[in-house]
């Protein structure tokens, strides 16, 4: 039995509210006496150190050559499952890689069409891109080659700096030229981890893009489709209805016997198609066909590559769009099925990958290519196992390119058209959109501005209304940082906001507030302050006509949450000008002001203002021991 002279257990009230002041002030120092938290340099030097980390070869703990090999096996992930790659693997590629191959040919025709280049270029770009995507990415699932979105995009820009019917060699070379700059910029955002550029294109702006850019791209291929001969340029929906209108009030010598052709399978419609054309000879009274499509393997094109013409800045511009538009789209397909399958995908890897395919394709007369959601989804179901299934459609459509496109000569535009068209409705998604409505109404306002910025002005203009929207949001946002007013939640010690749960029971004489914003800063602090003060006074109202037990006496503020993305991470010179504002008026109406768990940040710079001292050094661990201190 222990003796009574050494036993040091509270044995009174007084002794238990001297240990709980004692506790209190230790952990007050905990949060007062933080160490200086790591500066610009620091980060800065840490950001090397993770990027020399991130490079093998500059490891030289495992050797120059293990080094070497990292980095290999690193910059081409096919040296790693390529290791392990096995036989009835490649059997289930083989047959996915035909079917591709199958859909991948006549869409590769009419997507060149759709961006106003001769048919070979679309091609051409279903065969060296793939290929160098087979050693670079790490999507499984993910089918390479040109796509409607980015082809309408870069038809409807391009043709702006030069017109693809007056010059369409010069129209050619800035095409080029434009997917060497995509290229350059996708791999520069992998390679400066700078990804979250792709990220200004919310969700519900992507929504909307995708299906005016739908509606757009369809009613272009009305001009294959009917056989208009002179058609608009422009993409907005009221030119090219009005292009419409006036070639049915001025028809031209037409066929309307093959428009009917259902595109039951793409390359079975094609070569349907093309014979029916052949043994008819419907060329000679009115249906257009492709005529001559230049085969063997993709030419050099880097003479054609134009850097010192006087659109050299209009045409990075363009790249730049182009880039972000193609990555996002194959970022998207190629996480979905990644998620499906269970593994993860590197968006960096992902962007290197996209932009040397891009920048070798530049030189290899190929236009920008991306990930295609229509093509990755019959790759999915063929049962594909790895990125082979591109060697092997690639492979195919150089084998066509070689043998085969004399064939395509009596290919009717109109089947082409026809076979774009089926490719559509996947981009319209009505039911996403519908979501995106019930879940966030600013978000639906960002699909919608840009569903109609494409569909009645221009692609430019409903990605610029999508980009504005989105960062309207985010500025609304921060500039109106949200305040809650707590009470403690019963049986616990957990403190909750009283609007989403009415149990929370408020405290008399005390107001805790909560303030939800990331950054205390110059475009938020007074606004911040003024909605607190307006708390303060509407609670001073019911105590004065008598709804409140106690006169306030305290307001605490919690500027932290269980949840890190309602925390306070950093504040300004501004942000601690409007909390001393804020100290000063309510310390004029006899009310204190507390601070509950500041981050390491946060708390830094408070103490480098001498605002602790200011009020008092009422700055505690948490609002439970704010309250203990005030029970005190």
């Amino acid at each position: 039995m222990a003796s009574p002279l050494n036993d040091t257990t509270p044995t009174t009230d007084e002794e238990m509210a001297d240990l709980g002041r004692h506790d209190c002030v230790e952990r007050v120092q905990w949060v007062l006496n933080t160490p200086t938290p790591p500066g610009l340099s620091q980060e800065l030097i840490g950001t090397a150190v993770s990027w020399r980390n991130k490079l093998p070869f500059l490891n030289m703990q495992s050797g120059l050559k293990g080094g070497l090999f990292s980095m290999l096996k690193a910059t081409f992930p096919i040296l790693s499952w390529g290791q392990n790659y096995k036989a009835n693997q490649f059997k289930n590629d083989l047959l996915a890689g035909l079917t591709l191959a199958s859909l991948c040919i006549p869409q590769s025709i009419g997507y060149a069409t759709l961006a106003k280049l001769d048919p070979q270029y679309g091609l051409y770009t279903s065969v060296v891109p793939p290929l160098i995507y087979a050693v670079m990415g790490t999507s499984r699932e993910i089918a390479i080659g040109p796509v409607a979105v980015v082809s309408l995009l870069l038809s409807s820009m391009v043709q702006k700096v030069q017109d693809p019917m007056t010059n369409p060699i010069a129209y050619q070379k800035l095409v080029l030229t434009v997917t060497f700059f995509a290229g350059a910029f996708q791999a520069a955002f992998g390679l400066f981890r700078s990804g979250f550029l792709i990220d200004f294109l919310s969700h519900a702006a992507i929504v909307g893009f995708m299906a005016g850019a739908a509606i757009v791209i369809g009613l272009q291929q009305l001009k294959g489709l009917l056989g208009i001969s002179h058609f608009t340029n422009k993409t907005d929906v009221v030119s090219v209805v009005k292009a419409l209108w006036s070639s049915f009030h001025h028809p031209g010598k037409k066929n309307r016997k093959l428009f009917w052709l259902p595109a039951i399978a793409p390359l079975v419609s094609v070569i349907l198609a093309t014979l029916i054309v052949f043994l008819t000879k419907a060329d000679q009274h009115g249906v257009k066909i492709v005529k001559h499509i230049k085969g063997g393997l993709n030419p050099s094109s880097v003479h054609q590559l134009q850097f010192n013409g006087p659109h050299v800045g209009e045409v990075a511009k363009i790249g730049l769009i182009v880039a972000i538009i193609a990555l996002t789209e194959a970022i998207a397909v190629g996480r979905s099925f990644a998620a499906i399958k269970g593994y993860h995908l590197d968006g960096n890897k992902e962007m290197v990958a996209m932009g040397f395919m891009n920048i070798i394709g530049s030189l290899t007369s190929c236009y920008v290519a991306t990930g295609s959601f229509s093509r990755t989804a019959v790759n999915f179901s063929a049962g594909v196992e790895t990125v082979v299934s591109n060697v092997v459609m690639a492979i195919t459509v150089f084998i066509s390119l070689e043998l085969f496109t004399k064939l395509l000569y009596y290919t009717p535009v109109a089947i082409l058209a026809s076979i774009i068209l089926s490719a559509l409705p996947g981009l319209i998604d009505v039911k996403e959109a519908y979501n995106i409505w019930k879940v966030d109404k600013l978000d639906f306002l960002a699909c919608i501005g840009a569903f109609l910025g494409v569909l009645f002005a221009t692609v430019e203009i409903g990605l610029l209304v999508a980009v504005t929207i989105s960062f309207a949001k985010i500025i609304l946002v921060s500039i109106r940082p949200g305040t809650e007013t707590l009470g403690r939640l019963p049986g616990s010690d957990m403190f909750g906001d009283v609007n989403q749960y009415p149990m929370a029971v408020k405290t008399p004489g005390v107001l805790i507030m909560r303030l939800k914003s990331a950054l205390l800063c110059f475009a938020n602090s007074n606004f911040a302050r003024e909605r607190i003060m307006k708390w303060v006074i509407e609670e001073a109202k019911d105590s004065k006509q008598g709804n409140a037990e106690k006169t306030l006496q305290i307001v605490i503020l919690d500027i932290s949450s269980k949840s890190l993305r309602n925390d306070l991470m950093d504040i300004d010179t501004s942000g601690i000008a409007s909390l001393e504002e804020l100290h000063k008026n309510l310390d004029s109406n006899g009310i204190k002001l507390a601070i509950a768990n500041p981050r390491w940040q946060v708390i830094h710079k408070l103490k480098l203002a001498n605002f602790v001292p200011k009020i008092g050094g009422r700055v505690f661990l948490s609002i439970g021991e704010a309250m203990a201190s005030f029970s005190i």
